[in-house]
């Protein structure tokens, strides 16, 4: 699996979790709340006021691993 801006955070989660920690790392907290667990990267990135394209990019990396 590839992740997206468009790839919906709960599926990463569900195959990656050890990406939560990214995700925790720029102030997404709210992983579990059943909103936050279908929004896509992108929306997710942009309440929060950060980057998508340098997220994606770090859990691609981590999941290369």
């Amino acid at each position: 699996m590839t992740v997206t801006k468009n790839s919906i955070i709960g599926d990463v989660l569900d195959k990656y979790p050890h990406t939560a920690e990214l995700f925790f790392a720029i102030g997404m907290h709210c992983l579990g709340c059943p909103a936050a667990r279908g929004e896509s990267i992108e929306e997710a990135c942009q309440v929060h006021g950060t980057n998508a394209d340098e997220l994606v990019e770090k859990i691609n990396a981590a999941i290369a691993d």
